[in-house]
């Protein structure tokens, strides 16, 4: 199995900046997509990014398309998510998740981090 462990989440101003980090056990060839998704209350689990650790291949909601940017380090086995221009909109527990491949469904990802909270003030 793969255990992932999140951090950098927090309190910030809208306008703000906030970079999400996602260390990850190990690499297998089952677990090749590393996502990120996020749950605001009362609200679904949404897709938010996700990066391929073989290709480098990067997907984005359109929702945070030109805001964040996912990214990996292969050598640390970490993947992080820059987030810019945070919103309120954007606030919600924050999910790190792994699987077989980039996608957009969380049942398509196998193992999940804990969640850390991002909280943008207006």
């Amino acid at each position: 199995q793969v255990q992932l462990v999140e951090s950098g989440g927090g309190l910030v101003q809208a306008g703000g900046s906030l970079r999400l980090s996602c260390a990850a056990s190990v690499r297998t060839f089952n677990t090749d997509a590393m996502g990120w998704f996020r749950q605001a209350p009362g609200k679904e689990r949404e897709f938010v990014a996700a990066i391929s650790w073989s290709s480098g291949i990067r997907s984005y909601a359109d929702s945070v398309k030109g805001r964040f940017t996912i990214s990996r380090d292969n050598a640390k086995n970490t993947v992080y998510l820059q987030m810019n221009s945070l919103k309120p909109e954007d606030t919600a527990v924050y999910y790190c998740a792994t699987g077989r491949v980039v996608g957009l469904e969380a049942a398509g990802y196998s193992y999940w981090g804990q969640g850390t909270q991002v909280t943008v003030s207006s």
